[in-house]
């Protein structure tokens, strides 16, 4: 065997050797493990939904009226209902309301009221409350509301909301197998 040979498998030898060392000190010095178990949740912290909904029929609504205008409820409900969304009951809201809709949601309907969202193009204001049970969003419809936005505003309006955001104080619940 020759020199040059040697020295070639010397030099291939320490390279598999160091390669094996990075990899084992980058498994032992990573700090983002935590993050996919979800370990890395302070206590105290409540566990939120943010997985955005794939189909309407997975989101349950109730709407309230918080206008003057007789069966305003009744009717964004059934719009609802058209498109495939699981809707209570409609209400009357005992405050009226100036703007476009108000959303109110707790933890395990994050991801359903952001879909939520689009349907109003963004316009809805989002009340966020960490102690409410159940997945239903509450909306109060409101004088300035016109109309549910089409599906290629609703797919539009997704596009600029982005993903989900985790609400302030919580953490991301586990995926549940479906």
């Amino acid at each position: 065997m020759s020199f040059a040979r040697v020295r070639a498998l010397v030099v291939v030898g320490v390279l598999a050797v160091a390669a094996v060392v990075f990899v084992v000190v980058a498994l032992v010095r990573d700090t983002q493990g935590d993050a996919v178990t979800g370990g890395g949740c302070p206590d105290g912290s409540v566990m939120a939904n943010v997985t955005l909904p794939d189909d309407p029929e997975q989101v349950t609504v109730k709407v309230f009226n918080g206008t003057d205008t007789a069966g305003l409820a009744d009717s964004v409900t059934n719009e609802f209902k058209n498109r495939r969304f699981k809707a209570q009951k409609p209400a009357e809201n005992k405050k009226k309301f100036d703007g476009v809709a108000v959303m109110r949601y707790g933890p395990e309907a994050v991801g359903s009221a952001w879909l939520l969202r689009a349907y109003f193009l963004n316009q809805a204001d989002v009340q966020y409350d960490a102690k409410r049970k159940g997945a239903i969003v509450d909306i109060v419809v409101g004088s300035d509301f016109q109309q549910l936005a089409t599906t290629t505003e609703v797919n539009q309006s997704l596009v600029e909301l982005g993903e989900p955001e985790l609400p302030v104080g919580a953490c991301v619940a586990p995926k549940k197998d479906t």
